[in-house]
């Protein structure tokens, strides 16, 4: 029996569906319905509809489907829209402390947009546990529902170490018929007021995706799908329907998570830039050593403690208008046609005798948008999808290629005639603005994450990537491509992303103790999300400087063939991959050693200290069998070892590496790799640190399990 992966991805026009094969990856069909905003039920019911279809057009039966998911823009529209519950802030703190939390904890009414706000109202119980003062705790509760509170946050200064009277609340205002949600919930990192804040954000999202969780999850049992329904997270990751309903912040922006989570299934991205290109707007984001780049999200200016991935959003895509103004092109975008509700100059049948007009899309903006005008009063709007075939930039055979270039030809003169110069300067004027915009943000990411030159690659995805991305990739001189399904590669991503879990920890100096309690926490809750423990891989870091302890848990909710969708790589690709990546000729460049999936490659480069004394240095790639560069370092060390050798081998390879100052032993970044999975120990400082997650991860492993550590500048 064939096993069948279904993602469904709501967009702001259309909701997508595809069903791809777990086995070969292979797209087996795809649908595509109009968003439902308009629906009694809102999204969901498109969500409905899709999924209806696509089994039922396709003949996939409900014993198929091994995994569903869906993305959605709902959380981060219910911000923009203002579409929020007042929440009631509940507060509780004791002794001299009492006041400093009180002031801290009322954090006011949160900025979400323009002219809208999330509203709170605010009480403080003084109190030292909750559960023996229970008659104050319903007074409280009752007190902000009578000032029109319709969820409750409970929060307190030190709610992460013992969350008893936080709990307590939270069941109390439940058994009172109100949701309700507690600090501790949404993070367990110290920082009362960002944890407030982000618990309040989180509280007032739960009434309306409460809503659709029930209603699309009710659809996927009725279908007779057994296996539970997933849904999008915003650091790329899936989550179920019982964690969206205790922590719905998590999906805000997930709808930019999922491309960028196609293209790491689809891709051999090492090191590269992915840029999502729509009709109004290009989502950019950055992919590292094959992962992707994870921050600190802010909600009207402010920080919160929800991460989702670093992509920054620019109104420039390929339904931007030209905006003209004393008789020179200045600016493409942010206004689209899709705004203006014009058709795309170039898929619109060729205008007779064409005139420029000059337009404002919206009630407040200037007149200064350039559509034209035919004698039979069609308009249609130049765009910069018509530039960028104009130009004949638009790979032939891409989504957005016309082979109608005249119709845009007549069009653009149009401005040309005005301006005083050719159709195709006209383009090539709005195509550099365009360009310039979009680098600037692809710059700074390049500069900000170091990325590598030799390994760095434009990647586009999106209806206009092939508007956006070629022509950007030449006019820099930068490697690009198109990825495979552009169009729907967000839909992809939510079909084939991985189930995902951070527990994140305040802990001045970690022990063994809290490395192994951390790891099983993030385990438990990645497991508890749906994840088979055999697949569940977890990275531990500790930042020294803010005393976070983080552990970082992904896994697959079945067991599955690996490198099936991209195909494995000989040796010698390998071997050239990492020779390029260097810089240097593939007989410079050896083997090191081999565990698992994955391959090291060390070569030596030579270069001049202060320009004028040579030196050397040893250059490291870990390379998996599809030929994506996991690492590219300078290497201090390398050991191939096993269980039983493990802390032998490792306490050499630091006899040989570590450096010793005022301070003591410092140890380098140490990295390890074995079977499908590699560990991270880079943020870990002591040796008695880093053999404890490793004990931990390599328990069940057989005694002569191959393991290479990698010990790095």
């Amino acid at each position: 029996m064939r096993q069948v992966r279904i993602g469904i991805d709501v967009g702001g026009t259309f909701t997508d569906a595809v069903a791809i094969d777990n086995d070969t990856y292979e797209i087996i069909a795809k649908e595509k319905i109009p968003t439902t905003h308009d629906s009694k039920e809102g999204v969901a019911d498109g969500i409905v509809r899709v999924l209806q279809a696509i089994m039922d057009n396709n003949g996939i039966q409900p014993r198929e489907v091994v995994f569903i998911a869906h993305g959605t823009t709902q959380a981060t529209n219910a911000l923009l829209e203002g579409d929020v519950a007042v929440t009631g802030i509940l507060s509780m703190g004791c002794g001299i402390e009492a006041g400093r939390i009180e002031k801290i904890s009322n954090i006011g009414n949160i900025p979400i947009a323009l002219g809208k706000e999330l509203k709170t109202v605010f009480t403080f119980l003084e109190t030292a546990d909750a559960r023996s003062d229970a008659t104050n705790v319903e007074a409280k509760i009752q007190e902000l529902k009578a000032a029109g509170a319709e969820v409750i946050v409970a929060t307190e200064a030190y709610g992460v170490d013992d969350p008893a009277n936080e709990d307590f609340v939270v069941n109390t205002a439940r058994n009172m018929g109100l949701y309700a949600t507690g600090g501790h919930d949404v993070s367990k990192l110290y920082g009362l007021k960002v944890r407030t804040r982000t618990a309040v954000v989180n509280g007032s999202l739960i009434p309306r995706m409460m809503e659709t969780a029930n209603m699309t999850e009710s659809c996927v049992k009725r279908a007779g799908i057994s296996n539970p329904l997933m849904i999008m997270r915003c650091d790329g990751g899936v989550m179920t329907v019982d964690e969206v309903r205790r922590r719905p912040i998590l999906t805000m922006l997930s709808g930019l998570a999922a491309g960028v989570a196609g293209v790491l299934m689809y891709e051999k991205l090492s090191d590269g830039i992915f840029l999502e290109a729509g009709g109004t707007s290009t989502d950019i984001s950055v992919v590292k050593d094959g992962r992707v780049m994870v921050r600190y999200g802010e909600i009207g200016g402010h920080k919160t403690y929800f991460s989702s991935l670093d992509v920054r959003t620019l109104g420039v895509a390929g339904g931007s208008m030209i905006r003209v103004e004393n008789g020179k092109i200045t600016d493409v975008g942010p206004r689209s046609a899709h705004i203006a509700g014009l058709p795309y100059e170039v898929f619109s049948q060729k205008l007779e005798d064409p005139k420029l007009e000059l337009i404002a899309p919206l009630q407040d903006d200037a007149p200064a948008f350039a559509v034209v005008c035919g004698k039979d009063g069609r308009k249609v709007s130049l765009t910069l999808a018509g530039a960028a075939n104009l130009l004949r930039s638009v790979p032939e055979g891409d989504y957005a290629y016309s082979r109608e270039i005249e119709n845009a030809r007549v069009a653009w003169q149009a401005l040309g005639d005005s301006i005083g110069i050719s159709a195709e300067e006209a383009a090539r004027q709005a195509m550099d603005i365009a360009s310039d915009k979009i680098w600037e943000i692809v710059s700074r990411l390049i500069a900000e994450y170091k990325l590598s030159p030799e390994l760095l690659c434009l990647a586009g995805g999106g209806g206009s990537a092939g508007v956006v991305v070629p022509y950007l990739g030449k006019r820099k001189n930068v490697q690009w491509k198109i990825v495979k399904n552009a169009p729907i590669i967000s839909t992809i991503g939510v079909a084939m992303a991985m189930v995902r879990e951070v527990v994140e920890r305040t802990v001045v100096n970690p022990t063994d103790s809290d490395m192994k309690s951390i790891r099983h926490e993030a385990l438990e809750q990645v497991m508890k999300s749906g994840a088979k423990e055999a697949t569940v891989e977890i990275a531990i870091e500790y930042d020294k400087k803010t005393n976070i302890l983080r552990a970082t848990a992904t896994g697959a909710t079945e067991l599955k063939k690996d490198g099936i969708a991209m195909g494995t790589v000989s040796d010698e690709e390998l071997k050239a991959i990492a020779a390029r990546s260097m810089r240097l000729p593939e007989e410079e460049v050896t083997e090191a050693a081999a565990a698992g999936k994955w391959r090291l490659f060390e070569g030596m480069a030579s270069s001049k200290f202060w320009g004028i004394f040579p030196s050397k240095k040893c250059l490291v790639r870990v390379i998996d069998r599809n030929g994506v560069v996991a690492l590219q370092r300078e290497g201090l060390g390398a050991v191939l070892t096993n269980k039983r050798k493990l802390k032998e081998d490792l306490d050499t390879l630091f006899e040989e590496t570590a450096a010793y100052g005022t301070i003591g032993e410092e140890l380098p970044p140490l990295y390890a790799y074995y079977g499908e999975k590699q560990l991270d120990l880079s943020g870990l400082a002591s040796r008695e640190q880093m053999m404890a997650v490793l004990e931990a991860e390599i328990d069940i492993f057989p005694e002569d399990e191959q393991i290479i550590l990698l010990a790095v500048r």
